[in-house]
């Protein structure tokens, strides 16, 4: 990921706290990007979000200081990523500190994984 250029997307689960910052400002949010970063929220915490019982949701809501309205936004924004993921609508790239040398082996394995992680993720129509 290069300094100041939004994070990709489809590579949500491995965003820093600093993607998910950039992210949580392209999506109208960027008022909770000083706390998601205290709190160490990265790509992969917002992945197992999906996974969060009502407890862990109301903990996540009142440690972030969130509201209601933004919580179903931040939500609304995750599904719509990892829709799109499912739909394949956007391609793999290899990130920055993968080696040029294993791109093609990379791409293939980074798109079956992207897919089998999402299908995990048991997302409701």
């Amino acid at each position: 990921m290069n300094k100041g250029q939004s994070p990709e997307p489809l590579d949500f689960f491995i965003w820093t706290v600093e993607d998910v910052g950039m992210w949580l400002e392209t999506i109208n949010l960027g008022s909770y990007r000083q706390t998601f970063k205290e709190h160490g929220v990265n790509g992969e915490y917002l992945e197992g979000m999906s996974m969060f019982t009502t407890e862990q949701i109301l903990r996540f809501i009142r440690r972030c200081h969130m509201r209601w309205g933004d919580f179903i936004t931040l939500c609304k924004e995750l599904r719509r990523i990892k829709v799109a993921c499912l739909k394949g609508e956007q391609k793999v790239r290899r990130p920055w500190w993968a080696p040029a040398c294993l791109s093609t082996v990379f791409l293939k394995v980074a798109k079956s994984n992207r897919q089998s992680r999402v299908v995990s993720l048991k997302l409701e129509p």
